[in-house]
């Protein structure tokens, strides 16, 4: 199965979970499985990234055979499961975000005469989607799309996923928890389903994002009545596509031209000849990876995915430490600006595009290979 780095499946349990992750796509078109599962695929934002959006309803079971099915139908770069979940420690706070560092399935044991005995199964994330979900955690990016007044903390650590809603600190399945478990930080219904998916198909990256909505002590009914779940959801679901899509960028890079792939490298010898009326444009020393200008036989360039690829160098400049944070956030919202003004093509919006475009060439100045490429976004901007 060859992986589709451009798309990301998220699928949810509830369905206020999927309409959570609805919210935040665009352009939704409905895409039916042969055997009656309706998947809904769209983009992020005005980006090129997009996501296959599914409902699995409740339980490991199902969870696991509709993700087999989402990832035979997209072939998809990675799998995020997302939703809500109780906390189990303390610390975590109703409407904070956790992400599964390892995901236990908590009733597998064996029944002997002294008791039951834990026989655990358990799947880590991978280690690179493990290191994108925590520069995303660190990043004030994905922040900025959450509702006022919004501050979830994003927690790192196991989630126990059995087949039945745990609401009691004291119950026998509580304890049972604390003491084979007392690692986990969360506990649900469907995410060891998804990780066993993803491990038979290739080790497919499987990613669990979950809002805690309760702290599986008795006290769901409270929770669920101060409208905690719709909360959680929507802050689980907001981190999601904002790591769906850092994870559709990261593996496009990793596919791109950069010198670490195995691609070639330009020759830092560059000669230029101009005749006639002609005059050289851009003039560069070394670039990594294509740089096509006038890529129709028209000479036109389609700027959507000159800009989209743009965000991908963009995104492995910042991972290679040559920009930081704050100039990493600064030049995405300039292409954010830029990546809507093309979508609305019109004339009005030209003048917009030149000056986000102008704006992001002095944060990206010092990196060579994004002045080059961007010169030549502008070049064409200049001509329209």
């Amino acid at each position: 199965m060859s992986a589709n780095s451009g798309l990301v499946v998220i699928l949810t349990a509830l369905d206020l979970e999927y309409e959570a992750v609805r919210d935040q796509l665009l352009d939704l078109r409905v895409r039916r499985h042969p055997a009656g599962t309706r998947f809904e695929v769209g983009r992020i934002d005005q980006s090129g990234c997009r996501i296959a959006l599914g409902l699995v309803g409740k339980g490991n079971h199902p969870a696991a055979v509709l993700a087999e099915r989402a990832m035979a139908e997209f072939s998809p770069a990675a799998v995020l499961f997302v939703g809500v979940a109780g906390g189990l420690w303390p610390n975590i706070r109703l409407g904070d975000v956790v992400v599964a560092s390892k995901i236990y399935a908590y009733h597998g044991g064996t029944s002997e005469d002294d008791g039951l005995k834990a026989r655990p199964k358990a799947w880590e994330i991978p280690h690179e989607a493990d290191q994108i979900a925590h520069h995303v955690a660190r990043s004030s990016v994905w922040r900025r799309r959450l509702p006022p007044g919004s501050d979830p903390f994003v927690h790192f650590g196991p989630i126990a996923a059995g087949e039945v809603v745990q609401d009691s600190g004291i119950s026998e399945q509580a304890r049972w928890i604390r003491q084979h478990y007392n690692d986990a930080v969360a506990i649900e219904m469907e995410a060891a389903g998804v990780a066993q998916a993803g491990h038979l198909n290739r080790a497919l990256p499987v990613v669990v994002v979950r809002g805690v909505s309760d702290h599986a002590d008795g006290s769901k009914a409270a929770t669920d009545g101060q409208d905690w779940q719709r909360k959680a959801a929507r802050h689980a679901a907001v981190y999601a596509t904002a790591l769906a899509r850092e994870l559709i960028i990261d593996g496009s890079a990793s596919q791109g031209g950069s010198e670490r792939d195995g691609s070639p490298t330009m020759s830092i010898n560059n000669r230029n000849v101009a005749t006639g009326n002609a005059h050289v444009g851009i003039q560069a020393g070394q670039i990594n990876g294509n740089v096509t200008i006038g890529g129709g036989a028209d000479g036109s360039i389609d700027l959507a995915a000159s800009i989209a690829e743009l965000r991908t160098r963009l995104k492995q400049a910042h991972l290679d430490g040559q920009l930081n944070e704050e100039t990493y956030a600064a030049a995405e919202s300039e292409l954010e600006t830029a990546t809507a003004c093309v979508s609305a093509g019109t004339t009005e919006k030209r003048s917009g595009l030149m000056v986000a475009l102008l704006r992001l060439r002095g944060l990206v100045a010092d990196v060579s290979e994004l002045a080059v490429r961007l010169a030549a976004i502008i070049a064409v901007v200049r001509g329209m």
